[in-house]
């Protein structure tokens, strides 16, 4: 027992240590410091419209953008919409962090996407069909159009479609239907028949008060949604529901058709699996399919002339609101835009080919193996091909030193190379481990898919882990060489997706590092064997270190700006929701960091507030490519630190993910990313710049502008010319071979 003398002198120390403690706390925030995230991403979503709106791009290139909005709306309202229905149901006055109740978000986001919605189909009546018509691309209208017209849809009607679908009359005794969510569909209203006395399904007071019959007719996927038209020039098409809602009493013989229209529902798709009740993860993601086919309609599009009759049953057989009801004047769904940018014959009224470079420092005679072992590689894409990403694991998979592969794979192509790769190299006999997040949404069906296809040819498939997404893009090549084992590393900010490389801005880094090699197997082991945790050297993981490594790399920053130092911080990223890293953020600023932010998306900071982020600045860049890298500097007191991450500054990236973050140490890889970052934010022509209140201006530069996109592919192209070049101006002379 310490004597009471002891005890006196250490409470005293206590109550000091305890006021100096209060001393270093931070002064309190402004509670009104964070933008609501969801309106946030509506203004993302408002900034590529606006691309659909410049007349300054090819005609095909606007309305790829007006489709690209029309499929982003419907993941919004599927997956934020579909939640907040969720929360609103168990408490609709919990607030998010920028103080909005559930009920408040909903009112809000609602109006926003109906107003978006609207602008939408503005622009597509307005402008956009109407150019498209006089460049040769023309939707027929039936009730207006040539006789030969009519006689090929008339003959495509009654050999093809009507023998394909079939109506569903839809009685109120009965459940209603399960329809498709995001499928075409027809509502018709008939009028009603006698009543036969022997053989109704209705009573007679039901009969006497409902004198409308209603039918659904589900077009589904087996006919095409455009159906090619004769025409003089270029290309004319009727789509699908117009030529249904045309020849619609051919259905109904005899009976009186009152009405018809075109609709399609939205579901929740806020379905997660309970891992803790799912005893086999495959079967659990096959029923968290089933329950999204089954899953409440959260919005109902529908031929804006439809009459009260028709929009009532339709949203009362739903359990509608007014505000899930959206009156489109348009085809419903614009998303069949896509198929029209694809239109052969049509090369002007899209943008010049930029076809992603060869990069110079590869040999495409030599293996991959050996380009790595002479330093490490960075590159940027699409600019530059992702063509040796593929390369490596398809060389691995025959190559007879090659002892196992360790991959993460997120998400992949429909035939994707690198998944045949690797059960090529199973069957070679090779270990290889791969793990397939099969939660990974909109993609489980076809995860499930290769996942099982790679069990088959020997490949060890783990299903990510109980409770977190794996979204780290890594993969590890064990080589047995005359030195030793060797790994070789490929990490990225992107899927392993040869097809999307084509389309989205990543980061790609091979290395055979011996530290990152360590790191590497040590983070694949622990994810695939539940061990515990080790420390890394080089790498950091979510969610384990890499909240930890953010926060501590801009707290480094803050206090060498409290010391008088200069302190930088640039990132570019897709999103920032993360409260805890804004706070951080807003404290650097307080401090006078100098932060600069590259947000493709959803920021909830708000910059330049006096007092608060008056350092801040925040950009986004829309253009041709989808940005999609996550790329960090810290200026580190003059020793630069630059890291490549799979992971946003998000609480599920942090928190609910296995992620990686990557320092990029090698000179001259680091060199390129610091360069490439910075070439983003010299854009001035397809940026826009964040305001406090959440909203952006467009920068419009017309004396020297500065395309980043453009800018990014042109160095790389010359890059490539340039060594091409003085490959050609080399003497290299023919010597016999050694007897």
């Amino acid at each position: 027992m310490p004597s009471k003398s002891t005890n006196d002198k250490t409470v005293p120390n206590k109550r000091v240590s305890e006021k100096k403690k209060a001393k270093q706390e931070p002064a309190p925030l402004p509670e009104d410091r964070f933008i609501n995230r969801e309106l946030s991403w509506l203004e993302f979503n408002r900034r590529v419209l606006d691309q659909a709106c410049d007349s300054s791009l090819p005609l095909l290139e606007r309305a790829k953008f007006l489709a690209i909005t029309s499929s982003n709306l419907d993941e919004f309202v599927m997956v934020r919409i579909g939640s907040l229905k969720m929360q609103y149901q168990q408490n609709s006055m919990q607030r998010d962090p920028s103080g909005m109740t559930v009920s408040e978000q909903l009112e809000a986001v609602s109006s926003r996407c109906q107003l978006v919605t609207q602008w939408q189909y503005d622009l597509f009546r307005e402008s956009l069909e109407p150019l498209m018509a006089e460049a040769g691309i023309a939707r027929v209208d039936l009730a207006n159009c040539s006789q030969a017209c009519i006689d090929a849809a008339d003959r495509h009607f009654h050999s093809d479609v009507i023998s394909v679908l079939s109506p569903q009359a839809i009685f109120s005794e009965r459940p209603f239907p399960l329809l498709q969510g995001l499928g075409i569909h027809v509502c018709v209203r008939l009028k009603s028949e006698p009543v036969a006395k022997t053989n109704s399904s209705k009573t007679g007071d039901e009969a006497s008060e409902n004198p409308w019959d209603f039918v659904v007719i589900p077009l589904g996927r087996t006919l095409p949604r455009f159906i090619p038209m004769p025409s003089d020039r270029g290309h004319a098409y009727v789509l699908l529901e117009d030529l249904v809602t045309h020849y619609i009493e051919d259905f109904f013989p005899g009976r009186e058709v009152a009405e018809s229209i075109v609709f399609r529902i939205t579901r929740s798709a806020d379905v997660e699996l309970r891992e803790d009740d799912a005893f086999d993860l495959m079967v659990g993601m096959e029923d968290v399919l089933e329950s999204r086919r089954q899953s409440p309609a959260v919005r109902l599009e529908y031929s804006d002339g439809a009459s009260d009759a028709i929009l009532s049953f339709l949203s009362e057989r739903m359990d509608l609101r007014s505000q899930d009801l959206y009156p489109i004047n348009g085809p419903i769904d614009l998303t069949y835009l896509f198929g029209l940018y694809g239109i052969e014959g049509f090369d002007a009224l899209r943008d010049e080919a930029w076809r992603p470079q060869h990069n110079p420092h590869i040999d495409p005679a030599e293996p991959m193996f050996n380009t790595i072992q002479q330093g490490d590689l960075l590159l940027v894409h699409p600019y530059e091909q992702f063509d040796p990403v593929v390369r490596m694991i398809e060389e691995a998979s025959t190559d007879p030193d090659v002892m196992a592969i360790k991959q993460v794979l997120y998400r992949t192509s429909r035939d994707s190379p690198i998944v045949n790769a690797l059960k090529r190299a199973a069957e070679h006999g090779k270990y290889v481990s791969v793990i397939v997040e099969l939660k990974a949404r909109f993609d489980e069906a076809r995860n499930i898919e290769w996942a099982r296809e790679m069990e088959q040819s020997g490949v060890q498939v783990i299903y990510g882990i109980r409770g977190l997404k794996t979204h780290a893009k890594v993969c590890i090549i064990v080589r047995r060489e005359s030195t030793g084992i060797v790994r070789y590393m490929h990490f990225g900010t992107g899927n392993y997706n040869e097809a999307t490389a084509n389309l989205y801005s990543d980061i790609s880094l091979f290395t055979c590092n011996e530290e990152f090699g360590n790191d590497a197997t040590s983070f694949f082991t622990c994810v695939t064997g539940a061990s515990q945790p080790q420390m890394m050297q080089h790498l950091s993981a979510a969610p384990l270190t890499l909240r930890r490594r953010i926060t501590d790399l801009i707290d480094g920053e803050t206090q060498r700006s409290l010391q008088g130092q200069k302190a930088e911080i640039t990132a570019k990223l897709n999103a920032l929701v993360d409260i805890k890293i804004i706070d951080a953020l807003y404290r650097a600023s307080m401090a006078g960091v100098k932060i600069r932010l590259n947000i493709r998306g959803i920021c909830c900071l708000k910059p330049g507030v006096k007092g608060l982020s008056e350092t801040i600045e925040v950009v986004s860049i829309i253009d041709r490519y989808l940005e999609h890298a996550r790329v960090f500097e810290f200026r580190h007191g003059g020793d630069n630190k630059i890291y490549i991450s799979s992971a946003d500054w998000m609480p599920r990236n942090l928190d609910r993910r296995v992620e990686l973050l990557v320092p990029v140490e090698d000179d001259k890889c680091h060199r390129k990313l610091r360069e490439t970052l910075r070439t983003y934010f010299k854009d001035n022509t397809n940026t826009w710049v964040m305001k406090s209140d959440g909203s952006y201006d467009r920068v419009v530069e017309k004396k020297n502008p500065f395309r980043a996109q453009k800018v990014l592919f042109e160095k790389a192209k010359s890059e490539r010319e340039a060594v091409k070049q003085n490959r050609r101006t080399r003497f290299e002379a023919h010597t016999p071979k050694s007897s």
